[in-house]
């Protein structure tokens, strides 16, 4: 049997009865499809998190270092520093090739509840 309805007919049919609800009925409804019970909250705290996140990102580069650090203020503070010169990739990689790592002695740690001597 041929319908004898048109395709603008069968819309205003299935959506006669949204249009009728009042607006907290039409609310519950969409509140209850999974897709805006779940994924809206999902798109807010990952739209929120990343400008929180920004926030812990600019403290970081706020309160980093900017200038290079000086040796002779170090030295106020009792640290002693190598000049660059002394201090290269090769030179550095001969000093610890020539550590002995063959023969060691494991030395055991004090524990918390042992009594120090």
């Amino acid at each position: 049997a041929a319908l004898d309805c048109s395709t603008a007919d069968f819309i205003y049919v299935n959506i006669s009865w949204y249009v009728k609800m009042s607006l907290t009925q039409k609310l519950n409804v969409l509140f209850k499809r999974k897709s805006i019970k779940y994924g809206v909250p999902f798109l807010i705290l990952m739209v929120g998190g990343s400008f929180g996140l920004e926030q812990f990102a600019r403290l970081r580069y706020q309160f980093s270092r900017k200038q290079p650090v000086n040796p002779e203020d170090m030295e106020k503070y009792g640290v002693t520093m190598k000049k660059p010169e002394e201090v290269t990739l090769d030179k550095e990689y001969e000093r610890i090739k020539s550590l002995n790592i063959d023969e060691w002695e494991n030395k055991r740690g004090p524990r918390p509840w042992e009594e120090t001597q």
